[in-house]
C-alpha cells in the first residue's frame, strides 16, 4: 500500500514556521554534503581514501583520508553557499571566514568526520554540526544554537537534526537519494540499559567517577558499550538511553572533546530530546561561555534518571 514519507526536504520547508529562510537553505546544503560524504564513505575500500593523509593537524592528532575530503566539501560548500560568516572546523586551527559577497548571518561549527579512524575496520563515523547567529561573535554559550544536529554513516545514513522544536531523524534511501523521515519526535527513554566510556584509562580516573562505575558494574542487566566514536556511542544513546561519558582524567583535566563542536552540538540535542547532560564540574556545558574556539570539555549525557544517578554520587 502506498505511504508517502515526510523526506528532509520537505521538514525543512515546513519548519519555515521555526526557522528562517535561509537557515532552512544553510541546513539543505549540509544535508547535500552529507550524502556526497556518505558515498565517499562507501566506496573508501575500492578508491584511495582509506587511511592517514600523511600529517598531523594543528593540534598534533593524524589526519584520514576521508577527514580532508569531508573538510574541504563542508568549507568549499558552505562558503559558496552565502548563508555562513564563520566557519569552524575541528581540522582548521583557526576559523575560517566568507568573503563579503557570500557572507551570510550564521556560524557553523563542525566536525566533519568523527570517529574518522574507525574507517579501515568499517565502524560507524559521523558529521557534527552546530549553528549560530553571528551577531553575539564566535565564542558564545552553547544555549544559543539555533540549530544542531549529526549525520551517522553506518549499516544505514541518518540525518538527524533539530531547531530547538524537538529531534528528528531521517534515514537515506539509496535507491531515490533522498533523506526519509524514519525517527519521529526522538525522545531519549528516562532509563537505559548500557553504559557508555573507555575503561581502559580507568587508571586515570579518579573518586566518585570511580565508585560510579563500581557501582554500575554490579547493576543487573547493566552493560558496557564502547565504540570509540562519538556519533555512534551517542546515537545509541538517543534511540536506547544510557549514559555516555567522557571524562576528565589525571593527564586530561580539562577533557578532550571540544566543547564548541561536540559537546555543544550533542547537549543541545540532548535536552531537546528529554535527555539531560552534564560538563566540566558537573554543570550544564551549555552555560559556559568558550575561551578559544578549541576549547576541551568532559561531558555525561543521556538518560536522564541515569545522568542524576551519576550525579547523586558526587554529594
Amino acid at each position: 500500500m502506498y505511504k508517502n514519507v515526510l523526506t528532509l526536504t520537505d521538514h525543512l520547508l515546513d519548519e519555515r514556521k521555526n526557522a528562517k529562510h535561509d537557515l532552512t537553505i544553510l541546513l539543505h546544503q549540509i544535508e547535500n554534503v552529507s550524502k556526497s560524504i556518505a558515498s565517499h564513505v562507501k566506496a573508501s575500500g575500492l578508491v584511495d581514501i582509506l587511511g592517514k593523509a600523511g600529517r598531523k593537524n594543528s593540534f598534533g592528532e593524524e589526519v584520514q583520508k576521508l577527514d580532508d575530503f569531508a573538510n574541504n566539501l563542508l568549507i568549499d560548500t558552505l562558503l559558496k553557499g552565502g548563508q555562513v560568516h564563520a566557519l569552524v572546523s575541528e581540522e582548521n586551527a583557526e576559523p575560517i571566514y566568507a568573503t563579503k559577497a557570500n557572507e551570510g548571518e550564521y556560524n557553523v561549527f563542525f566536525d566533519p568526520l568523527d570517529g574518522s579512524s574507525n574507517t579501515d575496520t568499517n565502524c560507524p563515523i559521523g558529521t557534527i554540526f552546530g549553528i549560530y547567529h553571528k551577531k553575539d561573535g564566535l565564542l558564545q554559550p552553547g544555549k544559543n544554537q539555533i540549530a544542531a544536529g549529526y549525520i551517522i554513516y553506518g549499516s544505514s545514513v541518518m540525518f538527524v537534526y533539530s531547531v530547538g522544536k524537538g529531534v528528528n531523524g531521517f534515514t537515506l534511501d539509496p535507491a531515490i537519494g533522498n533523506f526519509l523521515l524514519s525517527h519521529p519526535d526522538i525522545t531519549i527513554p528516562s532509563v537505559g540499559d548500557t553504559y557508555s566510556i573507555n575503561e581502559a584509562y580507568e587508571h586515570k580516573f579518579e573518586g566518585e567517577l570511580l565508585t560510579y562505575l563500581q557501582a554500575l558494574k554490579k547493576k543487573k542487566g547493566t552493560a558496557l558499550r564502547y565504540v570509540g566514536s562519538m556519533v555512534a556511542d551517542m546515537h545509541r544513546t538517543f534511540i536506547k538511553g544510557g549514559i555516555f561519558i567522557h571524562p576528565i582524567n589525571t593527564t586530561r583535566p580539562n577533557g578532550k572533546l571540544r566543547l564548541t563542536l561536540e559537546v555543544n552540538p550533542f547537549a543541545y540535542l540532548t535536552e531537546q530530546a528529554g535527555g539531560k547532560v552534564l560538563g566540566k564540574n558537573n554543570t550544564n556545558p551549555l552555560s559556559v561561555v568558550p575561551e578559544h574556539i578549541h576549547d576541551r570539555s568532559p561531558i555525561i549525557v543521556g538518560s536522564k534518571k541515569m545522568v542524576e544517578d551519576y550525579l547523586s554520587f558526587y554529594k
